[in-house]
């Protein structure tokens, strides 16, 4: 028996500013969509364009309230082949939350709080 990686989900209040945050941020793109008939929750799938992983960000109608990401100690982890030009998008999208200097990492946290690890390719 073999399992292997098929999406991680994230909760957002405000589906479509999320979908704008990744694509901006990542350059992560819809690749499917779901929304049942009653409209009581939507889910959008967005890929890198090269990995089968994707990230499932679902909407639900009735949750007005921020979600308890609680000490946010679970993130994505995101290579990139230039550190310099992803450190200077996201400093110009004021979305950079921590620094790690030493291990030359950082994070980035997405609308609703999430964190996002940006690394070098083929560093970790």
């Amino acid at each position: 028996m073999k399992f292997t990686f098929a999406h991680n989900n994230f909760n957002v209040l405000d589906l479509e500013k999320s979908i704008a945050f990744y694509d901006k941020a990542l350059g992560l793109k819809v690749v499917r969509t779901y929304e049942p008939e009653d409209g009581s929750f939507k889910l959008a799938y967005l890929g890198d364009g090269t990995s089968p992983h994707k990230l499932e960000l679902t909407w639900l109608r009735d949750q007005e309230e921020p979600y308890n990401l609680g000490d946010n100690e679970f993130h994505l982890a995101l290579e990139t082949d230039d550190m310099k030009a992803a450190h200077a998008l996201h400093t110009e999208m004021e979305c950079i939350c921590y620094e790690n200097t030493e291990m030359g990492i950082y994070f980035i946290n997405d609308p609703d709080g999430y964190w996002i690890e940006i690394i070098p390719a083929g560093k970790y």
